[in-house]
């Protein structure tokens, strides 16, 4: 047998010029910038010497920093704040202990009484750059409590786990940009009757789920008169019944929802957009570019503003996607009826194939609240297509809703109306309501 050994020279683990030379660590590229403003998203946006562009987590327009990359592309980088050489005198101490770790809350940084005035900036200039055209000199953006406002929220629940001693159970939120939890104990944005929930019925509740996993998604929503509601996957029928459902008084109307569907987080701020929705139907009506014969309520959810409008239509139709949403919107549009001899058709469909299927032949009332991809392209070129000429767009991406407008305006339609909402105090998130008519 031959013997081998004499050409062995080092293992693997042991031999230098197996692997070549040694990796080289390399440093953090570290940069002194001057922030020119803030972009969509709440960073802050500076040049490199080479002239690239950097987005700036935690940083203020004006202030010099101390920033590191974190990501790096041919044309753009990102980094992050880590030392403030020239402060904005709009800055603030973060109120959260958590601020920088939990996903949310991004813009702590800036005092609370400035974000809508840097939001409108952004939208300002995000409207000219995307749509080619001015927002109104009259643009508003509605404000409300900038604590204690969120009465939504999907929490993660550590059940059970050696890494904590004791049967309390423990609430955390996702870390940013990981799928790792950050515990809290009391979250500043919350209602207080969420935190209340927290501490107190939920530790029972949730401890007493024997065969829950370690970790549960739970959603969460306070309907502002005393009642928590919850769900989870996995959930008992009987117990999604009984603790899942709640009803929310807005304007006067009682809406039914359940915990597992969207609905608006923010009850204090809700009432401005229902009566701004509610003016620019008036408005459509008495100008006659809408008329009473029918509204249509595409992307309708529970049928939120359906059922909110629907005393000033002969017939209603509401179109959405999501069972578990058009069940509430068919009690929704019953329980609110004052005329029952109204037609009144919730649908399950998508609402582009509903636009595709359906002639609107009449100058109806539209009312579209599409998801923060904007509206799909086969639904707006039916709209266009179609006898509309008036519509009301809800938006919740800025950015999107500019693309639209930008198509709108090429078939015709004139912007002759912009609000904005700021349901969600300390980020950079912002609602807002277009009125379109050709």
């Amino acid at each position: 047998m031959p013997d081998f050994r004499k050409n062995y020279k080092g293992s693997r683990s042991g031999n230098p010029k197996f692997f070549g030379k040694p990796r080289q660590e390399h440093k953090p590229e570290v940069y002194e910038l001057r922030i020119e403003k803030m972009v969509q998203g709440g960073e802050g946006m500076a040049r490199l010497e080479d002239g690239r562009v950097c987005f700036v987590a935690g940083a203020l327009p004006g202030e010099l920093c101390k920033v590191q990359l974190t990501f790096k592309k041919k044309d753009f980088t990102k980094g992050r704040v880590i030392q403030i050489l020239e402060r904005s005198p709009d800055r603030v101490e973060p109120r959260c202990p958590l601020y920088g770790k939990c996903g949310g809350c991004s813009l702590q940084h800036l005092a609370s009484e400035k974000q809508v005035e840097y939001m409108e900036k952004v939208e300002r200039e995000n409207f000219r750059r995307l749509a080619h055209a001015e927002l109104p000199a009259d643009f508003k953006i509605h404000t409300g409590s900038p604590w204690g406002y969120r009465n939504r929220a999907r929490v993660v629940c550590r059940v059970r786990g050696k890494d904590f001693p004791g049967t309390k159970v423990r609430f955390g939120f996702r870390e940013l940009e990981s799928n790792d939890i950050v515990n809290f104990e009391k979250c500043p944005v919350l209602t207080d009757s969420l935190n209340d929930f927290l501490e107190g019925p939920a530790q029972q509740i949730f401890a007493g789920e024997g065969n829950s996993p370690r970790e549960l998604d739970v959603n969460l929503f306070d309907n502002g008169d005393g009642k928590i509601s919850y769900y989870y996957r996995g959930m008992h029928s009987s117990d999604f019944v009984k603790n899942a459902v709640s009803v929310v008084n807005v304007c006067e109307r009682k809406i039914q929802a359940d915990a597992s569907v969207f609905f608006q987080s923010n009850l204090g701020l809700l009432p401005a957009l229902v009566e701004s929705v509610r003016r620019a139907v008036d408005e459509g009506l008495k100008s006659g570019d809408a008329s009473d014969a029918w509204l249509i309520d595409l992307f309708s959810g529970v049928g939120f503003f359906a059922a909110i409008l629907q005393d000033r239509f002969q017939k209603i139709t509401t179109v959405e996607r999501e069972e578990g949403c058009l069940k509430h919107a068919r009690v929704n549009l019953s329980v609110n009826s004052e005329d029952f001899c109204k037609k009144v058709e919730n649908v399950s469909a998508p609402a582009e194939e509903w636009l595709l299927e359906n002639v609107v032949d009449v100058p109806a009332t539209l009312i579209v609240d599409p998801p923060r991809t904007g509206l799909p392209k086969e639904a707006l070129e039916a709209i266009v297509a179609s006898s509309v000429n008036r519509l009301i767009y809800v938006s919740c991406d800025p950015v999107t809703l500019a693309r639209d407008f930008a198509k709108f305006a090429q078939a015709g339609f004139m912007l002759r109306h912009a609000e904005g909402f700021a349901f969600y105090p300390q980020t950079p998130h912002l609602e807002m309501m277009f009125v379109l008519s050709r």
